[in-house]
């Protein structure tokens, strides 16, 4: 079986123009901001970056069949990991539309089913940070709910995404594949 790595991913990444909002909730709630730049996961951990081209050429395949689509950013949720862990988290709209585009990748590299292995399943979402205790996650969440203005954007392309070595240890994109 072909090696994964969490060094790698494929993603949707928000066009620059909706950064700023989500970037200043993170700049306070997320201890990844400087990692990651904004993104919807939908494969990682993922292959090796010396493998990219051959998985492009078949993730190539599967965007070809799947249209650009609409998302919207409207609404705040949260995971629990436990012990009063929280990750918060917009929720694109509709989600289908995202699961559709995650089980087409999926299909064409199976073995990258990590993020479809959680209880129930996969689930599209875009983390903005995380809080410690039941009160606080449900605080901070209301607090992003209330200030919060839906961002709208179209889904036309997947990235595929890698992390330089340490001591940077950053998320870059590598390359971007078109949907349709």
């Amino acid at each position: 079986m072909p090696d994964k790595t969490h060094h790698t991913a494929a993603v949707i990444i928000p066009p620059q123009e909706c950064w700023p909002p989500i970037q200043a909730i993170r700049r306070l709630h997320d201890r990844q901001v400087r990692r990651w730049m904004p993104h919807i996961t939908l494969l990682y951990p993922f292959r090796p970056a010396s493998e990219f081209d051959a998985v492009a050429e078949r993730l190539g395949q599967a965007c070809a069949a799947v249209a650009p689509f609409e998302i919207t950013l409207r609404r705040f949720d949260r995971f629990c990991h436990g012990r009063g862990r929280y990750t918060l988290w917009l929720a694109p709209e509709p989600a289908e539309a995202v699961s559709r585009l995650q089980s087409s990748l999926q299909a064409a590299v199976s073995d990258c089913d990590d993020v479809s292995q959680y209880l129930g399943g996969f689930s599209p979402h875009l983390s903005v940070g995380q809080a410690t205790g039941d009160d606080a996650a449900a605080d901070l969440q209301a607090e992003l709910q209330s200030g919060w203005q839906p961002l709208t954007f179209v889904v036309s392309q997947i990235s595929l995404i890698r992390r330089s070595p340490p001591p940077a240890d950053v998320f870059r994109v590598d390359r971007c594949i078109a949907l349709g």
